[in-house]
């Protein structure tokens, strides 16, 4: 195939991908929308819902190293195929089993375990692909677009869930939620996901699987971007639980503001990661990655520490919703920040044949100590002042990217930030 043909395929990526993704995220998002009310609704109970949230993280922590191994040694295409015809049989099969025997808690956990399963399964795979999918070139265009079309899901979600569970019964709801998942299989064997991945060589033959593990293991040793993003991810999202748990703590129990309100802080943050990753999308590429992902975490520091100001500082209940409304905002324009960067220079950097190793090792480093950070900090809150909880936490969020991205490390990953600084430009006086 010539250049401009894989070019042209590659804007058609582009698009197919995006319109993939924003159905999957979609139907995924409207789903657990769906299926927490009902859970609420018919239970009433908090550990029915909180079981609900562990059977959608729990499994794909556990898997996530697995799944780096099969997508390293098998066709991407393929996994990510099989992964969506999955996440549409389970939902068939959530769908036989009410229309047989009725909704029940167990069909429910299952068959969040499934999903779970089924979406870290694809998203490390499409995750692992986006080098073979566009051209490098376009590889901040393709994350950005990625990340809009989980913002369009996470704002539009609540409402098409909110109508849909209110007009459609729950069986009429899955079954639109099997049309649209077709819909994204279609799509997805329509891509070429190896159109700019170089040929294998005798090199890339496969590997036991826990050789194929230990050696992932032992090239990430020898990359010191991707141990510093690791252990950037661990402590950052552990201590992120302070926001998790106490954002909702402390608009509705401190601060009592209303259902609706609150709905609409929540809608704020997915906008302002919204209107960045457009930004991403159109802009250059960025220059120092993990420098603007580093100042990235820093303004999401600082914002979570603004979030106890009312608490402290008494606001007028009109000026209180639109402060909450500014920092969601904000708090999702860095999140953006952070991300969108760094996932683009991994793109870059990683060899392709330990993509999907090094994406399931960092999705697990992400994930393994929030549960534990969401426990810890529900029983803080319960114990201390929520605004000592968040500010303490704020400082170390802070400190933490400060300490593990100074300067230094900074170099070592972008030296031209060391050569720029020798560098002076001397001014030449001009003559009149």
């Amino acid at each position: 195939m010539n250049e401009a043909l894989k070019l042209k395929k590659a804007t058609y990526h582009l698009w197919t991908f995006t319109v993939s993704k924003l159905i999957s995220s979609f139907g995924a998002q409207v789903y657990a929308f769906a299926i927490s009310f009902y859970i609420l609704q018919a239970t009433g109970s908090a550990a029915s819902f909180a079981a609900n949230l562990i059977c959608n993280i729990l499994p794909r922590t556990i898997a996530a190293p697995f799944a780096g191994y099969l997508v390293d040694n098998y066709s991407r295409k393929k996994i990510v195929i099989f992964s969506q015809i999955a996440t549409t049989l389970a939902i068939g099969g959530l769908l036989i089993v009410i229309l047989t025997m009725g909704l029940s808690l167990a069909a429910i956990y299952t068959t969040s375990c499934i999903l779970s399963l089924t979406s870290m399964f694809s998203g490390v795979a499409f995750t692992s692909s986006i080098t073979g999918l566009v051209d490098k070139e376009r590889i901040q265009k393709a994350m950005s677009l990625n990340q809009m079309s989980i913002s369009f899901a996470a704002i539009g979600s609540p409402a098409v869930g909110g109508l849909l569970y209110g007009a459609v019964s729950m069986p009429g709801f899955l079954i639109i939620y099997i049309a649209a998942s077709s819909i994204a299989i279609f799509l997805e064997s329509t891509m070429n996901f190896k159109l700019f991945t170089a040929p294998k060589t005798d090199e890339d033959e496969k590997e036991p699987m826990w050789q194929s593990m230990k050696s992932g293991i032992s090239y990430l040793k020898t990359q010191a971007l991707l141990m510093t993003v690791i252990w950037i991810a661990l402590l950052v999202n552990f201590l992120f639980g302070a926001y998790q748990v106490g954002y909702s703590f402390i608009l509705i129990e401190k601060l009592k503001i209303s259902s609706q309100q609150f709905g609409l802080t929540e809608g704020a943050f997915a906008a302002g990661m919204l209107l960045l990753s457009v930004y991403f999308s159109v802009r250059k590429e960025v220059k120092y990655p993990l420098l603007v992902s580093k100042w990235g975490i820093v303004g999401m520091g600082i914002i979570m520490a603004a979030i106890v100001l009312p608490l402290m500082i008494k606001l007028p209940h009109s000026l209180l919703f639109t402060y909450y409304i500014v920092l969601q905002l904000g708090l999702g324009a860095t999140s953006t920040i952070t991300n969108t960067p760094i996932m683009v220079i991994l793109q870059k950097q990683i060899d392709d044949r330990y993509k999907g190793r090094v994406f399931s090792i960092l999705e697990t480093m992400a994930m393994a100590l929030m549960p534990l950070g969401m426990v810890l900090y529900g029983f803080l809150y319960d114990l201390f002042p929520a605004q000592w909880i968040m500010i303490v936490s704020s400082a170390m969020f802070v400190g933490v990217i400060l300490i593990l991205a100074r300067p230094s490390v900074i170099r070592r990953v972008h030296p031209e930030t060391a050569a720029g600084k020798k560098v002076r430009v001397k001014k030449v006086p001009t003559s009149v």
